[in-house]
């Protein structure tokens, strides 16, 4: 059995990929954390079970991308996030 089969390998890397995200502010790699820990529980309950590094990383894609559009949807957007500026420095 490879490395990508195992199950504990894709949670471990998700744990590590959130205490990135806990050191980098911004909600970046939150959905890539979710996105391996939930591949490495459908690897648990046997959804995955045996598959190649191709499907397993399709997989884990996908769920990153739904992960991080449900957590932008919880968390939402902070306001004053984008500073748009209407007026210049040098206008008297």
């Amino acid at each position: 059995m490879a490395w990508w089969q195992v199950w504990w390998v894709w949670v471990a890397g998700g744990v590590l990929v959130a205490a990135a995200e806990a050191l980098l502010p911004g909600y970046i790699f939150l959905g890539f954390a979710s996105g391996a820990v939930l591949t490495g529980i459908l690897q648990l309950v046997g959804l995955l079970k045996g598959s190649s590094i191709s499907v397993l990383l399709a997989v884990f894609a996908v769920l990153s991308l739904l992960s991080w559009i449900a957590f932008r949807a919880i968390l939402g957007k902070r306001e004053g996030q984008v500073k748009i500026w209407d007026r210049d420095i040098n206008d008297n």
